[in-house]
């Protein structure tokens, strides 16, 4: 398993060991993204107490950041990702095209049991301390900008993310 640390401008960080059985080709995007600096200066552009924190996909003016998608790696879509979507675990975001993935993720800050074989879930954090970090962000006050529901009011932004 690759580890990973998602650092916060705010200095906050939060840890994780990504699966590489379970979803191959996800890692392997993923870490491509990460190798190249892509989520550097992104946010995260969705966060829902109780859900989950989602971003990886948007800087702080709601730009979005496009890539290339990847074939979603998840029951649903003829993978058998054994991953459950507990809390602390990371999952890529898609639309409801299931293989129109890309760099969007989101990790859950409450057992979604009702995600699994929908999504394709790809690591989990390691510590309480970066669950702490995840279920403090969920926190954060949100407005609805445009078409973006429960958008921070003040930016949540990734400085890098890094293998550790």
């Amino acid at each position: 398993m690759t580890k990973i640390k998602i650092n916060l401008i705010d200095g906050r960080s939060m840890t994780a060991e990504l699966d590489e059985q379970a979803a191959p080709i996800t890692v392997a995007n993923f870490l491509k993204l990460v190798d190249s600096d892509f989520y550097n200066g992104l946010i995260f552009h969705r966060v829902i107490p109780g859900f989950m924190i989602q971003g990886g996909g948007m800087d702080a003016s709601l730009s979005p950041k496009e890539t290339k998608s990847i074939k979603g790696e998840f029951k649903a879509n003829g993978v058998n990702n054994p991953i459950s979507h507990k809390v602390g675990v990371l999952s890529m975001a898609r639309t409801n095209v299931p293989d129109s993935a890309s760099s969007q993720f989101f990790i859950c800050v409450a057992d979604c049991a009702f995600l699994d074989g929908q999504y394709a879930a790809f690591g989990c954090l390691t510590d309480e301390e970066s669950v702490k970090v995840a279920i403090d962000i969920s926190k954060v006050k949100t407005v609805s900008v445009g078409f973006y529901n429960d958008v921070p009011y003040e930016s949540i932004v990734i400085k890098s993310i890094e293998r550790v």
